[in-house]
């Protein structure tokens, strides 16, 4: 596709900071509140912590450099990006469409738990789960994923509202949105980690998450860390690239890209140790999975004065930090559906959202109707957050490394990187070339067929 296609008029970021947030917006949701925390407490904890950190640095950040640089560079949604990049009958676009297809099975479990979070603001608000006592709260939250009619509700209810936001377009929705909202989840979270440091146990909670005992490291481990470092930077799906095609052209891709991944292992940081402290102090289990930060918070806040209204406003800045993730994920499919398809953005957005309510049904309903129906061992719930966060993810990040390694070439990496020389950043560019050429998908590779049993 010519550049001569892509409108002026094409909606996007309109300030630095807007970019920044929007990013961060996408990168920072209930994956460092939610997520981290649960995967940290079932893999061992700090030893966990830290092979997540190196592989964020080593794999993450080039992979996510490379995607904001494409996506930036042609303006255009990810398929439409890599066929206008490609030499002639290389079918490199199918990385975007893997992407979107990942993008999909993401949002189909991931909006069922921003469904329990929103459920839980209102729970919140009437004061039944505010607990130390583990069977209250974890009886809580088995009768809401356990009610078939809750769950879907709930669920719908979060489609149609990201719906309206991505109808009112980037930068009056997206970008307004995670302006204005994302400042205050680390003001709260700091709150509630100085509440949670307090606590009994506190000190076992922080040995837990800091003090690693590497004999837990497992191939296993490792491939779930690099999962949660694609999850969390919001990589391998197409969402960065996307977001790049909003990028305005003087933006610093390195600069933006390190403060993302910063402030995002910051939130993470804090969330465990916000949660970890109560996990010990009240005897819950590290390992308890996704219901972790559901059945702690509460425990967390019932220790406090004042603490119902502020455990309300925890969950409804969950739910904002939920809501960037979720309006990345949606914008990957809704930007392809307008800009392939040529389809109007508000039908784009309504066919995506009929889409996912069809195939988030089935994760909604992993508790309760579909509780015994199984694929290969893994309920529905299980299985698409293992194969887009284990397979399809670690396989985009592959393509995406081998794509601007050996297909792109430096000099243009380093030209688009450069701000086309406005910025001197070569020895940089450099590295990253490096690594996403031999090191990351190397990488990748070896720890993603370890931890499939594949050798």
């Amino acid at each position: 596709m010519s550049q001569s296609t892509h409108k002026p008029s094409r909606d996007g970021f309109t300030s630095s900071f807007g970019v920044l947030a929007a990013t961060l917006g996408s990168a920072v949701g209930l994956g460092n509140i939610w997520k981290f925390p649960y995967l940290t407490g079932a893999n061992g904890g700090a030893g966990f912590l830290m092979v997540y950190i190196l592989a964020t640095l080593v794999v993450g950040l080039p992979v996510m450099i490379a995607e904001i640089t494409l996506g930036r560079h042609v303006k255009a949604n990810p398929v439409t990006a890599l066929i206008a990049l490609s030499p002639a009958r290389q079918p490199w676009w199918l990385i975007g469409a893997a992407g979107m297809v990942a993008s999909f099975l993401i949002m189909s479990f991931y909006s069922e738990v921003v469904a329990w979070v929103f459920a839980y603001v209102f729970k919140a608000i009437g004061g039944s789960i505010l607990s130390s006592d583990r069977k209250v709260t974890e009886a809580a939250f088995g009768a809401l994923i356990s009610d078939p009619l809750q769950s879907l509700l709930w669920q719908w209810l979060v489609l149609i509202g990201m719906g309206g936001i991505l109808l009112l377009g980037v930068s009056k929705g997206i970008e307004a949105l995670t302006k204005k909202l994302m400042p205050l989840l680390f003001l709260l979270l700091l709150l509630l980690c100085a509440v949670s440091l307090s606590l009994d146990k506190a000190a076992d909670g922080l040995a837990f998450l800091f003090n690693p005992d590497f004999g837990k490291v497992t191939g296993t481990v490792v491939l779930t860390a690099l999962g949660l470092a694609f999850f969390k930077l919001s990589i391998g799906m197409g969402t960065m690239m996307t977001y790049g095609s909003y990028f305005r052209d003087d933006q610093n891709i390195p600069v933006t890209t390190f403060r993302v991944m910063s402030a995002d292992l910051c939130v993470s940081l804090l969330a465990g140790v916000a949660i970890f402290p109560a996990v010990f102090t009240f005897d819950f289990a590290p390992a308890a999975g996704p219901a972790l930060v559901f059945i702690t918070i509460p425990a967390v806040f019932s220790q406090i004065p004042m603490g119902q209204a502020l455990m309300v406003v925890f969950f409804v800045l969950a739910a904002v930090a939920a809501t960037g993730a979720m309006l990345s994920l949606m914008e990957v499919p809704v930007l392809i559906l307008h800009e392939r398809f040529r389809l109007a953005r508000p039908k784009a957005v309504m066919l995506t959202l009929v889409l996912l309510a069809v195939t988030g049904s089935t994760c909604a309903l992993t508790n309760s109707t579909l509780a015994d129906f199984k694929v290969f061992g893994l309920n529905m719930f299980d299985l698409f957050d293992f194969l887009s966060s284990n397979v399809i993810l670690p396989a985009g990040g592959i393509f995406v490394a081998l794509f601007v390694g050996w297909v792109w070439g430096f000099d243009k990496f380093r030209s688009v990187l450069s701000n086309h020389e406005q910025l001197q950043n070569e020895g940089l560019a450099r590295v990253v070339f490096f690594l996403l050429r031999y090191i990351s998908p190397l990488l990748i590779l070896i720890v993603m067929l370890k931890g499939l049993h594949l050798f």
